[in-house]
């Protein structure tokens, strides 16, 4: 492979927008690509953060990036942004498995939404004033579980069988 150049810290904020631009095109691994450069030169740019989770969010289908966008979202320093886009980051988990499908998926989808609306209701409780969006989201979430007919596993309670 070849070696990485870097970019000058006076481009990280024409990075950041073609970054956001990439993401809105639906080209998630360039608004990523993108944000490792930026990142790379200040780690803890909390705009490059935020994109950067959110791209590695979109291409929670391909089965890339959960691990790395919940270690992002421990860089940012606002309270309110790390339980908002841990919410974020669980309810596009749910939404990746339901598209997937399979035997349990709307359960396993079921649980990761119920973490979601929980970071939702955490960032809701520490959110700006003004600040609507976790709000947004959490009701997002109550019309997923409708829309798609979302379910608690149930528990099964039997008696152990006797030898």
């Amino acid at each position: 492979m070849s070696k990485l150049k870097s970019i000058s810290p006076d481009g990280i904020p024409r990075a950041l927008e073609k970054a956001e631009r990439y993401r809105l095109l639906n080209e998630p691994a360039e608004a990523e690509s993108i944000c490792r450069d930026i990142l790379a030169i200040q780690d803890d740019h909390q705009d490059a953060l935020v994109v950067f989770i959110l791209s590695l969010c979109d291409q929670f289908g391909t089965g890339l990036g959960d691990n790395e966008a919940r270690e992002a979202i421990n860089k940012l320093t606002d309270k309110y942004k790390q339980a908002y886009y841990t919410g974020i980051v669980k309810e596009k988990l749910a939404k990746a498995i339901i598209n997937r499908g399979g035997f349990g998926s709307n359960f396993d989808a079921y649980d990761w939404i119920q973490e979601a609306m929980e970071a939702f209701e955490n960032a809701a409780s520490c959110r700006p004033s003004g600040n609507d969006e976790a709000i947004l989201r959490y009701n997002a979430c109550v019309r997923t579980i409708d829309r798609y007919k979302l379910s608690r596993r149930q528990r099964e309670s039997r008696e152990p069988f006797l030898e």
